[in-house]
């Protein structure tokens, strides 16, 4: 959707227009939960954050300045939601309902020709070793390469210099690479896959 498209779904949602408001969810839900559950590591926390999210966003587009994106403030709202969710839920992590969400909803090519006992091992290896990360580190990996977010976009979410989103992004795939390569059974699987 482009940005002038989705600017005038945001100003008939504002006044009412309940179709507007449905395309706005439908357009962000999959990306949003997908995020949140990779961030959490529990359906029902992503389910009930995503959903608050929204409730939110939608109660509140008077509030929205149309100079920013609307991804970036619905990512922002939804990420305050997760750290007071935080402070009620300790994480629990399901690798297998986890990875049955995709950014994009569908598996990817690549994806299809893997056994589902390779894949599965793969996603709880690739799951354990996000755990290594600091909370920054994962959140900008995620956003980089489960949401296909711009360096730009990152920083201007979490509101850091660009330079300072990129050391974060380097020293998280460091810290990935080391911890799928440091235990045997992680560098199996991940070698399954490359083989």
């Amino acid at each position: 959707m482009t940005r002038a498209a989705e600017q005038r779904l945001i100003e008939k949602a504002a006044r009412g227009d309940k179709d507007a408001a449905g395309k706005l969810i439908k357009a962000h839900q999959p990306s949003l939960y997908a995020y949140m559950l990779r961030l959490s590591g529990r359906p029902d926390v992503a389910e009930d954050i995503v959903q608050d999210a929204f409730v939110r966003v939608l109660t509140h587009l008077d509030r929205f300045d149309p100079r920013y994106r609307f991804s970036t403030w619905l990512f922002t709202i939804a990420k305050r939601l997760y750290v007071n969710a935080c402070q009620k839920h300790k994480p629990r992590y399901d690798s297998e309902i986890v990875d049955a969400w995709k950014g994009d909803g569908e598996h990817r090519a690549a994806d299809a020709a893997i056994g589902d006992e390779v894949r599965a091992n793969v996603h709880v290896a690739l799951q354990q070793s996000l755990e290594t990360l600091t909370d920054v580190q994962k959140e900008v990996v995620l956003l980089f390469h489960q949401q296909g977010w711009s360096i730009a976009l990152i920083a201007e979410h979490l509101d850091m210099p660009e330079g300072t989103v990129k050391s974060h992004l380097h020293r998280g795939r460091q810290r990935l690479r080391r911890a799928l390569s440091s235990c045997d059974r992680s560098k199996a699987a991940v070698d399954e896959v490359w083989a």
